[in-house]
């Protein structure tokens, strides 16, 4: 089951998309330079469909997108709940960072937006270093998608 720790409203996720990034856990991944390794535990409250309904009862009037942070023990259930959101409120994007360096074959990727896929390397940088190994990939209309990751480097 999906749990999750904490949320918050951020605009550098997602680009040009104001984001509420949930943050799950029990994350397997366990990179190196983790900023976030209270996120390996098995804690938090259940994230599921009544959860996915408070958060836009919450902050549906200012996002525009919500971000799975997290969630690679359970990349089905992160799915379908996506396919829960785009079902049940359509106007929100969806995105789902994975801190895996490949996206898995067993979501299916048009159901998201955005994939941020890439475990944090400190030596390699953010999304915003032209050496980070990270990569953001978003949807686009013809349902393949486009590496946007040069989009955060500095100029």
């Amino acid at each position: 089951m999906l749990k999750y720790v904490n949320t918050g409203i951020v605009f550098q996720e997602i680009p040009d998309e104001v984001t509420l990034a949930i943050n799950i856990s029990n994350c397997p991944c366990h990179c190196p330079g983790c900023h976030s390794h209270y996120l390996w535990e098995d804690i938090g409250l259940p994230l599921d469909t009544n959860a996915i309904d408070d958060f836009v009862k919450k902050y549906g009037k200012d996002i525009t997108c919500i971000a799975f942070m997290g969630g690679d023990a359970d990349p089905k259930g992160v799915n379908q709940l996506a396919l829960y959101i785009h079902e049940a409120y359509p106007g929100f994007k969806v995105a789902w960072y994975s801190g895996r360096i490949r996206i898995t074959s067993a979501i299916c990727k048009t159901d998201f937006n955005y994939i941020k896929i890439g475990p944090y390397i400190k030596h390699l940088g953010p999304l915003k270093e032209k050496t980070t190994n990270q990569r953001l990939y978003r949807l686009m209309e013809n349902g393949e998608f486009e590496d946007i990751t040069s989009r955060f480097w500095k100029k």
